[in-house]
């Protein structure tokens, strides 16, 4: 697994466009599933309406650094890495203060932090074990 996890650091633009997808499913998600089962989980139409707006603003930039960042992948890289942490902590945020919000979407917001924390920790660790080599 190691081994395969090198190879795929090997080309970083992999890393976007697992990003690209990963917003785009959230997108799907949040503005399809969630909104449409707003009130089991608790968050009105609109917060979720939003947050899949930033998804799909992601995953149209990870799409785009995919297909057109040819050099200076890193400082794309870095950009993405900073807007997903940022959409970690707010979504953290929504969860600890949306007094609203029920069990069912706490755990479908805690799962979707863990999953884009995991894409952080894969996104530093490309842009650190490329800065080895000379791009």
């Amino acid at each position: 697994m190691k081994e395969n996890l090198k190879q795929f650091i090997a080309e970083p633009k992999n890393i976007f466009l697992i990003d690209a997808f990963g917003a785009i499913l959230t997108a799907f998600l949040l503005f399809f599933v969630l909104r449409t089962f707003n009130t089991y989980i608790g968050l009105s139409k609109t917060t979720l309406e939003y947050l899949s707006l930033i998804a799909l603003t992601f995953s149209i930039y990870s799409f785009s650094c995919f297909f057109l960042v040819i050099n200076n992948w890193k400082s794309y890289l870095i950009i993405i890495c900073i807007a997903n942490t940022f959409y970690c902590v707010l979504t953290f945020g929504i969860i600890l203060y949306y007094q609203s919000i029920s069990l069912l979407g706490i755990a479908y917001f805690l799962g979707e932090v863990l999953i884009i924390a995991g894409l952080v920790f894969l996104e530093i660790k490309t842009i650190r074990s490329k800065t080895l080599f000379k791009n």
